[in-house]
């Protein structure tokens, strides 16, 4: 009984530590981040670098449920406290970041129930999140505060920000997409969740979706509905990056695959960028160099899951230096565009 006990002490002590741990990065970076920016601050706006850490470690908490690599998680919640869409959200009122931040927070009560089985709980609990922000945007309504233009809503157009958040960016369009390393693990990430089946997830994300392009009702702007589907999308990019790291040889097609649509993504941003290049008197060299930029992330992209490609199929593990590779594909790619969009937005 007391070597037990002493097993789940230890267990809880690494749990806090990679909670402490990844905690105070997002601190670090957030701080950053933003403080060539405080100058220009009022009171209220030192709330986004809270935010933008309480978004990011709630996801980090929440995409432990699914995700048990600590750099898997701790990913996830970077691409959602700090990703395009997380970071665009804070150019509007702070109390907007504030919601985008609690909605993983409310979603630990179902996913804590749906993993002891008890769904007939955890179903109930998963609509926390569209009642809070129902219930957020009325509360507004009554102090006449409009923290989000209510017209604000997601239209198929804007879905090419998916592929080019820093081009959507400079043409103003709502950041609706992630960073450009981590589709790779978005794409196998997907793949896994329709594997497994997790209908759940599923469920969130299609009625989240379908609300982003609804128009406003009950004076919700419909934009605000989006930050459920980024969420789930978040925690798909963690179990895709715990994916590549333990691919085998069996997986190895999977990994060719996604190798692939990285590279077609870079090719076709090139070719984009060549288009702009030759647009008459320069007009579109802005949009001729972010598409260049675009395409070498995606080739940094390509070529991480190639080597992840090769390391399959020579059947090495090699777990962890797998892990190096992502980590550091990622974060070159998060530090370069959210510097580019805190930049534009503030």
């Amino acid at each position: 009984m007391t070597c037990v006990l002493k097993i789940d002490s230890h267990k809880s002590k690494i749990k806090f530590a990679k909670f402490a741990a990844s905690a105070g990065i997002y601190a670090v970076f957030a701080f950053c981040l933003f403080q060539p920016y405080f100058k220009k601050f009022g009171p209220l706006q030192y709330l986004v670098v809270v935010n933008v850490c309480l978004a990011a470690l709630g996801c980090f908490v929440l995409s432990r449920r699914w995700v048990s690599s600590f750099v898997g998680s701790f990913f996830a919640g970077a691409i959602y406290g700090f990703g395009p869409f997380g970071l665009w959200l804070s150019g509007f009122h702070p109390s907007v970041g504030l919601l985008a931040a609690s909605i993983p927070w409310l979603l630990c009560p179902a996913a804590l129930y749906s993993k002891r089985k008890r769904w007939w709980i955890s179903a109930p609990l998963s609509t926390l999140p569209f009642l809070v922000i129902w219930l957020a945007f009325q509360i507004s309504v009554q102090y006449r505060l409009f923290p989000i233009p209510i017209h604000t809503k997601l239209h198929l157009v804007e879905l090419a920000g998916l592929l080019a958040p820093l081009v959507a960016l400079e043409r103003t369009m709502p950041l609706v997409g992630f960073y450009h390393v981590p589709i790779a693990a978005l794409i196998l990430g997907s793949s896994m969740l329709v594997k497994a089946r997790r209908f759940g997830i599923m469920a969130i994300f299609a009625v989240g979706t379908i609300l982003a392009f609804c128009g406003p009702f009950f004076n919700i702007s419909p934009i605000i509905w989006l930050t459920i589907p980024v969420l789930c999308c978040s925690i798909l990019i963690g179990m895709g990056i715990q994916g590549f790291a333990l691919a085998g040889y069996a997986d190895r097609k999977w990994v060719l695959i996604t190798t692939m649509i990285m590279a077609a993504l870079a090719i076709m941003t090139l070719l984009l960028a060549i288009k702009y290049h030759n647009i008459f008197a320069g007009l579109g060299a802005k949009y001729a160099r972010l598409l260049t930029q675009t395409a070498k992330l995606y080739i940094l992209g390509a070529i991480t899951t190639a080597v992840i490609f090769f390391m399959a199929r020579a059947k090495l593990r090699l777990a962890a230096l797998r892990r190096i590779i992502l980590s550091l594909a990622i974060a070159i790619d998060i530090l370069f565009c959210a510097s580019f969009i805190a930049y534009r937005i503030l």
